[in-house]
């Protein structure tokens, strides 16, 4: 089975470079971000000629996911849980999971975490509450949460998608621009970290190692051109997951193409 995450930057913009990249890539499932959309005005139709089964959880202008997928999807549910009543006030539409069955089952959980720039600390160095990069990392601890319970169930699972961290001086073309950057501060690795210490498998740097391997290229100062990208946009499987890993990888080409994304689709192929 091949599932591919996409953060999209916008259904209505890019409706025909995904359209033409299914048709071309062929994924059993995309993960989709970034479709800034509302529910009904998502092009379903379009995607069910194609032969896939439509959720989506979006938002108008901004955010927004989907989730496009081959096989039926069961237990469709959307947004994070709340662990605290400040969470219940949280309207960004930003997790959608379901189940699907191949030879057996799997959840997919399929997220975009917020970027959390500007970065906004107080004298004592602390996030201020409220601030954009206070909620990134409130977010990234109801994201472990969530991951905790599904990893007590025992039951294969990934959370993919655009992670707005780069987790690693090797994911940058260029580290020492990002320092500073919500996507490689020291408290959102170490969130990173603390997740990834749960015991899941980082399916692409499980395949591929060094660096020169990015998922997004800014759209500014010729990024693409000189090749100045980051990766921020992963898939984390559960142990039991990560023992149907048949590949991974990054379609780079994507970028290069007429009114793209800056981000590119990146797949696993699971033995399923």
């Amino acid at each position: 089975m091949k599932i591919a995450t996409f953060n999209i930057n916008g259904i209505k913009a890019r409706v025909n470079a995904l359209s033409d990249w299914l048709d071309e890539a062929q994924p059993d499932v995309a993960l989709l971000q970034e479709i800034k959309s509302v529910d009904e005005a998502f092009p379903n139709e379009l995607f069910e000629e194609k032969g896939y089964n439509v959720v989506t959880h979006g938002q108008k202008s901004f955010n927004g996911v989907a989730i496009l997928s081959k096989l039926p999807l069961e237990d469709v549910t959307r947004g994070l849980p709340v662990l605290q009543d400040s969470d219940a006030e949280d309207e960004q539409a930003r997790w959608i999971e379901a189940t699907v069955v191949g030879k057996q089952a799997v959840r997919l959980c399929n997220l975009y975490l917020p970027n959390g720039n500007p970065v906004e600390l107080g004298d004592d160095g602390l996030p201020v509450p409220g601030g954009k990069f206070a909620y990134k990392l409130r977010w990234m601890e109801r994201l472990q949460a969530r991951a905790e319970a599904l990893l007590a169930e025992e039951m294969p699972f990934l959370m993919a998608g655009d992670y707005n961290i780069i987790p690693q001086a090797e994911d940058a073309r260029r580290p020492e621009a990002w320092e500073g950057d919500a996507a490689h501060r020291p408290e959102s690795l170490a969130m990173w970290r603390k997740l990834l210490n749960l015991g899941f498998t980082e399916a692409f740097r499980n395949r591929t190692f060094g660096p020169g391997h990015y998922s997004f290229w800014d759209y500014q100062a010729g990024a693409w051109n000189r090749d100045d990208g980051i990766r921020i946009d992963h898939f984390l499987l559960s142990p039991e997951c990560a023992d149907l890993l048949r590949d991974c990888q990054i379609d780079k080409e994507v970028r290069g193409r007429e009114k793209p994304s800056d981000h590119v689709p990146v797949w696993v192929e699971l033995d399923l």
